[in-house]
């Protein structure tokens, strides 16, 4: 089945208070994709953000972001007074997240909440820790040690908590239990949040595409509570890191700093970390995309302590019995596969051995740094998934702008686009058009959008993860066109069945 969708952060949302939250804003633009005939809503990680606010360096592999908490549904439970967060500054600019403002103002707010919720005694809270407590446990114990410690990185606590022993884990669960008991609540009001926009969505026949960071941020509660899963050393030091070797488009390569799994320990325990993380994503997403599926193959380890990429080399990973432990555990699920970057012969083989639909990226078609990558839409499948360009691109007219004029030159003859209509919906309706099972579009591709709405550049700190688009921007006009164009692609639900 040919099928549409739309990538959009939620945190990019619009909304009063700073970031997009699960609120109203985020079931209008659900009601919006309904509208343009779009089957599936993509989204970025949700997981609680740290240093750098990328949702791919998380304190937890499980949590969701507090920040994400829509504050009028809280009202509206009677758990925050209007006035308690409505005269807030959130921020000067109603398009870029402020996230300092946010750290000022935010935390306050949610401990007013979680404080009358605590009072409730609500059978559904006391539900949810039960049920959560294999990793809400030691979520919630991480971050009050680390609130109590100025937010320092575990890395920097006291040996006793560093390497969990017993005593010092008692004693600190019995001196922050109110502590643990407010993170506990964030994770409650979250993923209560979550769960009926989930369904919201799913009866407006929109599907949720989530997407999984292959690895933990170092500084993290699932790290810290699970080291014998990392290739850490009796301190608790990463032994090396992950990144991404030098290429056309780095030369110092890409330098994550996040710990490497022991996947010759995971390996003897059939991956049961994995496992746990894989299904419970299962539980608030429909799809599942897997970042970085090389690093399933190979992957590149990059020596602790080094400041670029250079010295790093190529390891072994757990290859295609680790996807046959999933499907024995979880049955055939529904995955993404970004199989972008560096691809090998085995890469491939992994791929086509797991069944699942890789990613097409139609900028890098017309990239000369590249070659081979089979990015030209003439070479996709059904069973793949294309976009125009993903969180880690420029939009399409930043592309246009600032790519080399070579490079433009061949998408503008290969494509026919044109100026006057607008480079943007040339390349969208080329990814629409291409074989690919399902195209997603970055939603600010839709508005034509430059530079000025890229989510993150690769590499660089500062202003990743920032964009917000406005009030009023996903409307019926904007629907109608999209449905429309869905409709001449054969992309609406139910409209065309092809060979799978």
């Amino acid at each position: 089945m040919r099928r549409a969708g739309i990538l959009m952060p939620l945190f990019s949302l619009p909304s009063p208070y700073g970031i997009g939250t699960m609120g109203e804003e985020a079931r209008k633009f659900v009601d919006f994709l309904s509208a343009g005939g779009q089957s599936c809503w993509q989204v970025l990680p949700l997981g609680p953000t740290g240093f750098g606010d990328s949702p791919y360096q998380a304190f937890s592999s499980f949590a969701g972001n507090p920040y994400l908490i829509d504050l009028d549904t809280l009202a509206g439970e009677g758990l925050l007074l209007p006035e308690e967060f409505r005269g807030l500054d959130w921020g000067s600019c109603p398009e870029r997240v402020d996230y300092g403002r946010l750290y000022e103002a935010r935390w306050p707010v949610l401990r007013r909440a979680c404080a009358r919720l605590l009072k409730q005694d609500r059978a559904e809270f006391a539900a949810f820790c039960q049920e959560q407590a294999d990793w809400l446990e030691d979520y919630a114990l991480f971050m009050a040690l680390k609130d109590s410690r100025g937010g320092a990185s575990w890395l920097e606590w006291p040996a006793d908590l560093r390497l969990r022993r017993p005593e010092a884990m008692a004693a600190a669960r019995e001196a922050l239990a109110a502590e643990t008991a407010f993170w506990k609540g964030t994770q409650y009001l979250f993923f209560d949040q979550w769960r009926r926009l989930k369904e919201y969505a799913n009866q407006r026949g929109v599907a949720i595409i989530g997407d999984l960071p292959i690895y933990a941020a170092l500084d993290s509660a699932g790290v810290w509570a699970n080291p014998e899963q990392f290739q850490l050393d009796e301190n608790g030091l990463p032994t090396e890191v992950a990144g991404c070797p030098p290429d056309g488009f780095s030369a110092d390569g890409q330098l994550w700093g996040n710990p490497l799994f022991h996947w010759e320990r995971m390996r003897e325990d059939g991956y049961a970390w994995w496992l746990r993380r894989i299904a419970f994503q299962f539980q608030i997403y429909d799809t599942l995309r897997i970042d970085h599926f090389r690093g399933f193959d190979s992957y590149y380890a990059i020596p602790y302590g080094e400041t670029t990429a250079r010295n790093g080399r190529w390891r072994p990973g757990p290859g295609s019995g680790f996807f046959q432990a999933v499907n024995r555990a979880l049955g055939k699920r529904d995955i993404i596969a970004e199989d972008l970057g560096f691809l090998t012969p085995s890469v491939r083989r992994l791929l086509e051995d797991s069944g699942y639909p890789g990613m097409k990226v139609l900028e890098f078609a017309f990239d000369s740094r590249d070659t081979g990558g089979g990015y030209l839409p003439h070479c996709y499948t059904p069973h793949c998934v294309a976009y125009a360009g993903t969180h880690d691109n420029d939009t399409i007219q930043g592309w246009m702008a600032s790519a080399p004029e070579k490079d433009t030159a061949l998408a503008k003859a290969y494509l026919r686009l044109n100026k006057r209509e607008g480079y943007h919906w040339g390349m969208i309706r080329s990814v629409w058009a291409s074989p690919a099972g399902l195209a997603v579009i970055q939603f600010q591709d839709l508005l034509g959008l430059g530079s000025e709405a890229r989510i993150n550049t690769p590499s660089t700190l500062g202003d990743n993860w920032r964009w917000r688009t406005l009030p009023g921007t996903y409307n019926r006009a904007l629907a109608r066109r999209l449905l429309r164009e869905t409709e001449i692609y054969r992309r609406l639900p139910g409209t065309t069945k092809i060979r799978e």
